[in-house]
């Protein structure tokens, strides 16, 4: 029996599906068609160059679409051209929308940011840290701000060499999980590699946010972000699992090749997971998108949590989200930036000196393992999306030339 609820959800999610972030002559947005045409030449050449085998770059203004370019292959060898509807393996850009999700919780008062884990997460609850080559025990309980800005003391084990990087290793934490459950089965059995709150470790911290978040809303965290962020905001074709009807618009992932002057698929493997039935589902790379449902979830965000009527976040906790939380934090990976900080799953600017960058204080961030990137500017209302396949991105800088080149075009 179709209940009212479910009737107006489906309306609802009708509704937003077929709504499009309109677009923009870029001189009606403060942009300059001229200057953004130096991004087209960037990314073409990056195609004919073999550094990439498409590509897809966005640039949205004042709440418009002023710049889409999208350019070469989305599998080269099936001789399958990149297209608008291309869908792309996001990794860790799935860690802001877990964020966004874990934060509507927190608006419905189901947490506190300075909860320990473990009241939540028992099996969380006094992990040892390896200090000095033993276990100790650690000065405090890791909190859910500990997960959402990296300090809670984890790691992901393969970016660094410490005995506690190994262990993660050896465990083979991010694989064969058969729940998100079976995952924090595993991290409860592995000492922390500091003390929570004392460094900034980029991590599987993101990971423990999805249990949380089945925890607390009783649902796993698929069906949750399906049901309370995409359906909501139209993005049909965000999900951890393909159906084989979008098998066709699936991006190939390239690799670089041996003798490092091109790329080359990166396998079968790379592929593979993502239709395949399982409960696992990694809050901190898990998901696949395209960029017309990202856009829509940048937006949203720009918005102050508000997208076309439907309201997932109010101002101010997103707010808080796109603020520094870890301040004279010592940073312990390599991943962090100069000019940065970090908020709750988001990097911050916060000195465009020390960045050597022409954006904005207060523009946050993330990209993926594979190349994709975006980041949203508040202070010009901006968002720019870039978006390609290549794990790890490898040829030049081109995340970083496509954001110099965006602000090079704001002419207003």
């Amino acid at each position: 029996m179709l209940t009212r609820s479910l009737f107006l959800a489906i309306v609802l999610a009708a509704s937003a599906a077929q709504a499009q972030i309109p677009t923009a002559e870029p001189e009606t947005v403060g942009l300059s068609k001229d200057r953004l045409d130096r991004i087209t030449q960037a990314l073409d050449q990056s195609v004919q160059d073999g550094h990439v085998a498409g590509a897809i770059a966005v640039v949205a203004r004042r709440g418009k679409i002023g710049y889409w370019h999208t350019t070469g292959m989305a599998d080269r060898e099936a001789g399958r051209p990149m297209s608008d509807d291309s869908i792309f393996r996001i990794f860790s850009m799935t860690k802001p929308i877990v964020g966004a999700g874990l934060m509507m919780l927190y608006e419905e008062g189901k947490f506190s940011l300075k909860d320990e884990v473990k009241r939540h997460i028992p099996e969380l609850g006094g992990l040892k840290v390896w200090a000095d080559g033993r276990e100790v025990d650690s000065r405090r309980e890791m909190t859910v701000q500990d997960l959402m800005r990296h300090t809670s003391g984890m790691t992901y084990g393969i970016f660094g060499d410490s005995h506690v990087d190994e262990l993660y290793v050896d465990a083979d934490v991010l694989n064969g999980n058969k729940s998100v459950e079976h995952f924090v089965s595993k991290l409860s059995k592995l000492p922390l590699k500091h003390h929570p709150g004392s460094a900034w470790e980029y991590s599987v911290s993101v990971d423990v946010q999805g249990r949380l978040i089945e925890v607390l809303s009783g649902m796993d965290l698929a069906t949750y972000l399906r049901e309370r962020v995409f359906q909501p905001l139209g993005m049909p074709d965000t999900s951890f699992r393909l159906s084989d009807a979008k098998a066709g618009r699936f991006a190939q992932v390239y690799r670089q090749t041996k003798d490092k002057t091109g790329i080359e698929p990166a396998g079968e493997g790379r592929s593979d997971r993502y239709f395949e039935d399982t409960r696992w589902y990694s809050g901190g790379g898990g998901l696949v998108s395209t960029t017309r449902d990202y856009l829509r979830f940048c937006q949203m965000l720009l918005n102050g949590g508000e997208l076309e009527g439907i309201r997932l976040l109010s101002r101010k906790t997103v707010d808080l989200m796109r603020i520094d939380h870890i301040s004279s934090i010592p940073k312990a990976s390599s991943i962090s930036r100069p000019g940065y900080g970090f908020g709750l799953n988001f990097a911050v600017h916060l000195d465009p000196a020390r960045s050597g960058l022409n954006g904005s204080v207060g523009e946050y961030n993330w990209g993926g393992l594979a190349g994709t990137s975006f980041w949203i500017d508040p202070a010009e209302d901006l968002i720019g999306i870039y978006m390609i396949q290549v794990l790890p991105p490898r040829f030049g800088d081109g995340a970083g030339r496509f954001k110099r080149l965006v602000y090079q075009s704001v002419v207003d």
